[in-house]
């Protein structure tokens, strides 16, 4: 059984009802799924686990939350996630997306598997965008 680790921050409560649905597409395709809050995730949960979700809203000038979310990505970013199958995904509430396309941009250079686009919802994710973060959960198994 392939192990998932389901990542994420979450000022609102938005990007925790995503990851809960990346989670449950995981669980549904299979998989074990680990759901932890970035305060409470490690290194170990990282490279440990067969795939990784990584989830973080939008914020300030479209950047990730810096106080917890950045500190944990660049901890990950020195350990060898080479080829390590993963997704990205959050939710925001203005912009384009640009904190996404550079968030995806990172993990690349840092040479993980991207398995899909990283999903953005506008604001409180919807039953539409729910089912959006379930089919890419199952994406990890």
């Amino acid at each position: 059984m392939k192990k998932v680790a389901v990542i994420f921050w979450s000022g609102t409560g938005n990007t925790e009802k995503m990851a809960e649905a990346v989670a449950e597409g995981a669980r549904e395709a299979g998989a074990e799924v680990k759901l932890l809050p970035v305060e409470k995730a490690t290194k170990d949960d990282v490279l440990s686990a067969d795939a990784l979700a990584l989830g973080c809203p939008s914020m300030g000038a479209e950047v990730l939350e810096e106080e917890e979310m950045e500190p944990f990505v660049e901890e990950i970013e020195k350990e060898n996630i080479k080829d390590k199958p993963m997704i990205l995904f959050g939710s925001y509430d203005w912009g384009d997306g640009q904190w996404m396309k550079d968030w995806e941009e990172r993990m690349k250079s840092a040479g993980v598997n991207l398995l899909d686009d990283g999903l953005i919802v506008q604001n409180t994710p919807d039953d539409f965008g729910l089912n959006l973060c379930k089919e890419l959960g199952k994406k990890t198994v």
